[in-house]
C-alpha cells in the first residue's frame, strides 16, 4: 500500500485512533479494575502481607515498589528509545513490539495469584513497560503525519477518543464485574473476582484489535538510512546532557523544573495510590459497594479533569501561570490533610471531586509553563524528553518514599500525610522563579 500523504485525515485519524486502543491500559488496569482485583486476593485468602526475596512485605507497598522499578525502567528506556526514534527508519516496528508487549502482559494477568507471585508481578510489570514504551514511538510520529497548524487538533482528537474509549471498556467491565450471572459466571464473590481477570483479557484483545487500523495507515518512519550503533543509542542521553546544562544560564527555567519536580513528585505518586488507598482505608459496608464506589469515583475524576483542566487555563490567563500553580499546590495540601481523616465514601466522593479539579488543572498547566519558559533558540524535543524523564524520575522518588513510609507505619494515611511536605516545599520553589 502506497503511504499516506502528510497531513490527510485519514491518516490523522488513524493516528489518533491508537488513543482509543492504547487508553484502556491507564484506565481499566491502572486506575481502576486491577487494584480493586489485587485487594480482594489479598482479602480472600486472610492475609496481609506476602513472602518475597525472603520477607514479609504488606500489599500495598509492594504494588508499589513494582510500580516505582517499572518507572525507573523507563526513565532510563525513554531516552534511548528516543535517540533510536530519531534515527531509525522503521520506527513502527517498535511501536508494535512495546504495543504487543503490554498487551500481551495484560492478558497474563488474568492468571495473577499470590502463590506465582514473581510470575505474577512481572505481568504487572512489564504491562507498565509496553503501555509507556510503545508512547514514545506513538508521541514522536506526530510530526511526522501532522503539519505544525494540525498537531494541537489531532492531539486532542487521540486524547478524546482515548477517553470515550477507556471509558466504554469500563461501564462494560463494571457491569461484568456487578453482574456476573448475566455473563454466565458465578452469582458470588468469586463470579465477580472472575469477572475481573476477564477484564484483563478484554483489555489486551481491545489494545491488540484496535492498534491494526494505526498500525495499517502508519508509515514505517523517517527513512534516515542510519544504522543502530551506540552512537545512535546513547543519543538521547546526550541531549539530556546538553538540556541540563542550558539550565545554568536560565535562572526562570532551572528554578521552575526544580519545583515542578518537588510537586509532580507528589502529585503522580497520588494518583498511583488512590485507588489503592480508597481499597484499603474507606468503610464500603461490603465488595459490591466498594468495587461500584471506586470505579463510580475514577469516572468522576475523569469527568472533573476535563473541566479542571479548562478552569485552570481560564485562572492561569487572569492571575498568570505561577500564581494559578501555587493556588493548586495549596489545594494538594489540603488534600492530602484531610484524606488523613476521611473514613465514609460521600467524603471520599468529594475528596476525588477536588481531586479530578486539580489535577487536570495541574497537568497541563505544568506542561504549558514550562513550554513557554522554553529558550526560542533551543530544540524543544530535547527539552520535553528532559521534562519527561525529570517526571517519571520524580514518580519513581515519590512512590518509593510512599512505600517506605506505608511499609514500617503501617498504613497508608501516614504516607498520604508526608506528601504534604513536598507540596510545601513545591510552593516555596514557586515563589521563587523570577517574575520577569
Amino acid at each position: 500500500m502506497a503511504e499516506l500523504e502528510k497531513g490527510s485525515k485519514k491518516l490523522l485519524n488513524a493516528w489518533a485512533f491508537y488513543d482509543w486502543a492504547n487508553s484502556v491500559y491507564s484506565l481499566v488496569i491502572a486506575s481502576a479494575i486491577f487494584p480493586i482485583f489485587y485487594g480482594a486476593l489479598f482479602k480472600e485468602k486472610g492475609i496481609v502481607t506476602v513472602e518475597i526475596f525472603g520477607g514479609a512485605i504488606r500489599s500495598t507497598p509492594l504494588i508499589t515498589y513494582t510500580t516505582a522499578a517499572a518507572f525507573l525502567m523507563v526513565a532510563v528506556l525513554s531516552p534511548l528509545l528516543s535517540g533510536i526514534a530519531d534515527y531509525v527508519g522503521n520506527k513502527k516496528t517498535f511501536m508494535k513490539f512495546f504495543c504487543y508487549l503490554g498487551a500481551l502482559s495484560c492478558i497474563s494477568l488474568y492468571f495473577f495469584n499470590l502463590d506465582n507471585i514473581y510470575l505474577s508481578l512481572l505481568s504487572y510489570f512489564f504491562g507498565l513497560i509496553g503501555f509507556w514504551g510503545s508512547l514514545v514511538f506513538y508521541n514522536s510520529y506526530l510530526p511526522d503525519i501532522a503539519h505544525k497548524e494540525q498537531q494541537d487538533s489531532t492531539s486532542a482528537k487521540g486524547y478524546s477518543l482515548g477517553y470515550i474509549g477507556s471509558v466504554l471498556l469500563l461501564i462494560f467491565n463494571l457491569g461484568m464485574v456487578m453482574f456476573p450471572a448475566i455473563f454466565g459466571l458465578s452469582d458470588d464473590g468469586s463470579g465477580s473476582v472472575e469477572a475481573m481477570k476477564i477484564s484483563f483479557i478484554t483489555v489486551g484483545l481491545w489494545w491488540i484489535i484496535f492498534s491494526q487500523y494505526s498500525f495499517y495507515y502508519l508509515p514505517k518512519g523517517n527513512k534516515t538510512g542510519h544504522k543502530v550503533t551506540s552512537a545512535v543509542i546513547f543519543n538521547g542521553f546526550r541531549e539530556l546532557k546538553s538540556v541540563y546544562q542550558s539550565l545554568t544560564s536560565n535562572l526562570k527555567l532551572k528554578r521552575y523544573l526544580a519545583a515542578f519536580f518537588i510537586y509532580s513528585m507528589a502529585v503522580q505518586t497520588v494518583m498511583l495510590v488512590a485507588t489503592y488507598f480508597g481499597e484499603q482505608e474507606i468503610n464500603w459496608g461490603n465488595d459490591d459497594a466498594k468495587t461500584i464506589g471506586l470505579i463510580g469515583s475514577i469516572l468522576i475524576i475523569q469527568l472533573v479533569a476535563v473541566l479542571g483542566a479548562f478552569l485552570t487555563s481560564k485562572a492561569s490567563s487572569r492571575f498568570g501561570n505561577i500564581k494559578t500553580l501555587i493556588v493548586i499546590n495549596f489545594v494538594w495540601v489540603l488534600l492530602c490533610i484531610t484524606a488523613f481523616f476521611i473514613f465514609e465514601p460521600l467524603h471520599f466522593y468529594i475528596t476525588a471531586g477536588v481531586v479530578g479539579l486539580v489535577m487536570g488543572g495541574i497537568q497541563s498547566l505544568s506542561r504549558s509553563t514550562y513550554s513557554k519558559f522554553l529558550p526560542q533558540t533551543k530544540d524543544t524535543t530535547s527539552y520535553f524528553s528532559f521534562y519527561d524523564v525529570a517526571e517519571k524520575i520524580g514518580i519513581v522518588i515519590g512512590m518509593l518514599i510512599y512505600g517506605f513510609i506505608d511499609q514500617v507505619t503501617g498504613s497508608m494515611r501516614n504516607a498520604i500525610l508526608f506528601l504534604v511536605v513536598f507540596f510545601i516545599i513545591g510552593v516555596i520553589l514557586l515563589f521563587r522563579v523570577p517574575k520577569k
